[in-house]
């Protein structure tokens, strides 16, 4: 079946010009000269005969048909990108680009990554972090992993794991001359914040203690931050349990009392539904899991500072064989 379609330049020049409502956004964007946006523009017009813009005031507006026309034809634009960039996905195998949060990336993936690379050597991982939610289906990312709770309509989500906050800080601040053995002993310490959802408010709140500013004290743009501060002893920060998990086993940072905060968020890595079960996509969100589960010795030994570790119970003595 032959199909009446204009050239495609024209179709190109017309739909960033009615995105912008702008010749010279346009021509900005398409790399030419307004002239020549202007010029694919008309001969577009003379080609359905028929006005796509109002000229008016030095400026653009789209006539009715502009309107009607516009739609259809940046849907099909969506589309061929979308598609073109699934089919370079398909053909680059060796790639794994994902997307996710800095602090998460700087905290807890990358200084994993290595035995990620080294049972996968067939597989070359690309990190890059953002707080914007990427679009999986029209950007270069194969998948991502988001701090939410989802749903994400058309993408397969897996949840990593959720996270409790509490205070943290560097042992050397409790063998001073200002204790921390209790909540209300904050307000001789410096509180350092990020922009977590759960504040210091809360956590004060929380813990019954009254009288300290809890907006006092630096802040931080991410987590990542907040915790590198605490470790070098600049204050008391309020800790994300699995971001702080490996400073807290190796001694660089206490969780000085109980009480914790659920985060009432979570980590879930996420990918289009179809293309879930691509092997190298299959191959790290396996690896992803297995160091959750890795991980959970950590989290469960983060105990209160001054809180006798837990021990295993040494198993009964064997009963003598008659």
């Amino acid at each position: 079946m032959s199909r009446r379609l204009p050239p495609l330049k024209a179709l190109r020049a017309f739909e960033a010009a009615a995105r912008h409502l702008s010749f010279t956004k346009a021509a900005g964007e398409l790399y030419v000269t307004q002239a020549a946006i202007s010029h694919q523009v008309k001969s577009l017009e003379e080609w359905l005969g028929l006005s796509l813009f109002h000229r008016v005031n030095r400026g653009l507006r789209l006539t009715a048909e502009g309107q009607v026309y516009l739609q259809p034809l940046r849907e099909s634009f969506d589309s061929i990108d979308a598609a073109t960039l699934r089919l370079m996905r398909v053909d680059a195998p060796r790639r794994l680009t994902i997307s996710t949060l800095d602090s998460f990336a700087a905290g807890w993936l990358v200084p994993r990554l290595r035995g990620f690379r080294d049972a996968h050597p067939e597989i070359e991982v690309h990190i890059t972090t953002a707080d914007e939610i990427v679009d999986l289906v029209r950007s270069d990312h194969d998948m991502a992993i988001r701090y939410g709770n989802g749903p994400w309509p058309g993408l397969y989500s897996v949840q990593l794991f959720d996270e409790e906050i509490y205070p943290v800080c560097s042992p050397k601040l409790i063998t001073g001359k200002r204790p921390l053995s209790k909540p209300g002993d904050l307000a001789r310490h410096t509180l350092l914040h990020d922009d977590m959802a759960v504040t210091w408010r809360m956590w004060l709140r929380a813990a019954g203690v009254e009288g300290i500013d809890p907006e006092r004290g630096p802040y931080y743009t991410n987590s990542f931050l907040v915790t590198h501060a605490a470790v070098n002893g600049d204050g008391v920060a309020l800790g994300r349990s699995r971001l702080v998990a490996s400073e807290i086993a190796a001694g660089r940072l206490i969780k000085p009392f109980e009480l914790s905060l659920p985060a009432n968020l979570s980590y879930h890595v996420v990918t289009p539904e179809a293309e879930k079960d691509r092997p190298k996509i299959v191959a790290f969100r396996k690896w992803l899991l297995a160091e959750v589960e890795r991980d959970k010795g950590l989290i469960e030994s983060a105990t209160p500072a001054g809180t006798p570790p837990r021990e295993t119970p040494e198993p009964p003595p064997a009963k003598p064989k008659p």
